[in-house]
């Protein structure tokens, strides 16, 4: 069984959903060969460097840009030069598909699942595609070539039905949830974890995500952390910078400022975070689909933060409507909204309880399974 798992490297999640079907194929499938690949950079080594980094700087610098262009590229001329784009370098794929020779394609970005679905419907390729849409609310790039497409597995149920409102068979459609690592699964001794980062047992733990090496709305950021450790009392805090150095930098002297070295503790990168998962009250970070999973698999509240225009804003709202989230939004006092929160025992347990509703801690298992069949 020949499988080749395509992503692209806008944003980590679509890497993180394929590495962790990646993982799980080859521990329970040894005789499989699989492969990982950048379909972008592969088709175009200098156009993917172009577009991920102009991505990351609108992001970063100018997000509303970037909503815009998410919104314009679900239809319209937009979606028009992308579906053309990548009907072009399709072509350049076909020498790789001709040399693998796979039996199956797994997609993480729609990139990958349109340039494979054309190739398809000209018949250059017969391999069965599978599409793992990696965030909480649809986006039609995802579903170009659809009538091609063998599989497609979404977050949640209410996907579903939009797939299907777009004429997609149901029968090809699975809410299994995004893929995660096995390793949220896991059981871990919640006082070694503790004693190993210096944190006490009597405390509501607090894990923040700063927003990693986009920095997303820095000032806000800053604004929001401080807010939550001089105001809010019987808390520790779990800071994660990221690959964001001026943000660590930037954390440790609010620490100081505050004087809550011993209940705040900042960390730059850790692979650490299924272990901090599992003793920690609230998430405080940007609702990218991927930590979203996470959090939602260790029934996890949070409170979000900075979501890029397009699709996290989408994310954002859903995870609000639902009852697991609180959107933190540009007018709204930090103070207030943490307050209300911790001030609120039943609030907190409302919204661990309501992670059941979207909770899937089995998604790449369940999602090899469908595949395997």
């Amino acid at each position: 069984m020949k499988v080749l798992i395509f992503y692209a490297s806008y944003g980590g999640g679509h890497l993180n959903a394929a590495k962790s079907i990646d993982s799980y194929l080859r521990k329970t499938n040894p005789d499989f060969d699989i492969e990982l690949i950048d379909c972008m950079k592969y088709v175009n080594i200098t156009l993917e460097k172009i577009t991920t980094a102009a991505y990351r700087h609108m992001a970063k610098k100018i997000p509303w840009a970037w909503g815009r262009i998410y919104a314009d590229s679900q239809k319209g001329p937009l979606a028009h030069i992308s579906s053309r784009s990548n009907k072009i370098m399709a072509i350049k794929l076909l020498k790789l598909l001709r040399e693998k020779k796979p039996n199956l394609i797994i997609s993480t970005h729609p990139f990958g699942s349109q340039m494979c679905s054309y190739l398809k419907r000209k018949g250059k390729i017969d391999s069965k595609i599978a599409t793992i849409m990696t965030d909480f609310a649809p986006h039609d790039q995802w579903l170009v070539g659809s009538s091609h497409t063998d599989y497609f597995f979404v977050a949640h149920d209410k996907m579903k039905q939009y797939l299907i409102s777009k004429n997609i068979p149901e029968e090809k459609i699975f809410a299994t949830g995004i893929p995660i690592s096995e390793r949220f699964l896991s059981s871990y001794n919640r006082q070694e974890i503790l004693d190993n980062f210096g944190l006490q047992d009597n405390l509501k733990t607090v894990l923040f995500f700063a927003g990693g090496e986009f920095g997303l709305g820095k000032t806000r950021t800053i604004e929001i952390f401080e807010s939550l450790i001089r105001y809010i009392d019987n808390i520790q805090v779990i800071a994660i910078s990221g690959k964001n150095e001026k943000m660590n930098n930037v954390f440790h002297e609010v620490v100081e400022r505050c004087q809550k070295e011993n209940t705040v503790k900042v960390l730059s990168f850790t692979d650490k975070v299924p272990e901090l998962m599992s003793i920690t009250d609230l998430v405080v970070t940007k609702p990218g689909g991927l930590t979203t999973s996470e959090s939602l698999a260790c029934h996890l509240p949070m409170v979000i933060i900075n979501p890029i225009p397009g699709q996290e804003e989408e994310n954002a709202a859903f995870l609000e409507s639902k009852g697991i989230g609180v959107w933190l939004k540009k007018n709204d006092v930090p103070r207030f909204v943490f307050e209300n929160i911790f001030s609120n025992p039943e609030k907190l347990q409302s919204m661990r309880e309501n992670t059941d509703q979207l909770a899937k801690p089995h998604s790449t298992e369940a999602i090899c399974n469908i595949l395997l069949k």
